[in-house]
């Protein structure tokens, strides 16, 4: 850990142009830029909307918003792994020729998507006063579970990264296991329908805590809840160390298979 702080200091000045390249890379050729990161789920919102609101009206009060926040959530979660994901072959030859901290590459893809995706909480805020909603000094609470799910994708990303590395066909594994993600967290339907037997099994799922926390914040003006707090820090905390471990154990041997 102290050498992993060390070289963050040392390159800190490189991380930061990794995170800016990446940015400028998404959006390159485009006439609109960031405002795509806004425009996208507030899309996505209204068809949602528009599809479901009518089936879930009476058990969801505010339901654009309930949308809203699941689809932002889980938008930047999945494209934050699965950029980090590709993040060390796409730096194959950056890798071969100069020392660079290699787990900057997949770290890098992360908070760059964390950047850009949290300005889809702009239309949040936009869908909240169109709907009339009460604001409060709960509302900063968010960043909490923005943070831990920051960590959490962190987490996620390294060992994807690794995993990439020596299994190729990692990518079109991982986008399976992302619509399983998105189907396991409550972005559209309520937690209500889910059975009570399989709240356990859903609730391996380290976005549902996050979700329910941030709506909690946002909607529900409160504190985030004790049991979803510890469950969304216990999650951040195990993918971090396991994303470091297993990705220091094997970044030596990355050169040969890149």
């Amino acid at each position: 850990m102290k050498r992993f702080v060390r070289n963050f200091v040392r390159y800190k000045d490189l991380f930061i142009e990794l995170i800016k390249k990446d940015i400028k890379l998404k959006y390159r050729h485009s006439y609109i830029g960031v405002l795509w990161s806004m425009l996208n789920p507030l899309l996505m919102m209204v068809v949602l909307t528009i599809v479901f609101e009518a089936l879930f009206r009476r058990q969801i009060e505010y339901f654009p918003v309930y949308v809203l926040t699941g689809r932002v959530l889980y938008a930047f979660f999945a494209e934050a792994t699965n950029t980090a994901l590709d993040s060390i072959h796409a730096n194959a030859q950056l890798i071969r020729k100069v020392y660079v901290p290699k787990y900057f590459f997949p770290t890098s893809r992360v908070f760059s998507a964390f950047i850009t995706n949290m300005a889809a909480f702009v239309p949040v805020i936009l869908a909240m006063l169109v709907l009339g909603m009460d604001f409060s000094l709960y509302n900063l609470l968010v960043i909490v579970p923005l943070l831990l799910l920051l960590v959490i994708s962190v987490g996620v990303g390294l060992i994807l990264a690794t995993i990439a590395v020596f299994f190729r066909d990692m990518k079109h594994l991982y986008s399976i296991l992302l619509t399983v993600i998105m189907y396991m967290t409550p972005i559209f339907y309520p937690e209500s329908i889910v059975p009570e037997r399989y709240l356990p099994i859903m609730e391996l799922n380290p976005l549902f805590p996050v979700v329910r926390m941030v709506r909690d914040t946002l909607m529900h003006n409160t504190l985030p809840g004790a049991g979803d707090l510890l469950f969304a820090s216990g999650y951040a905390l195990l993918y971090l160390l396991v994303g470091l471990v297993v990705f220091y154990r094997k970044q030596n041997r990355f050169i040969h298979y890149v």
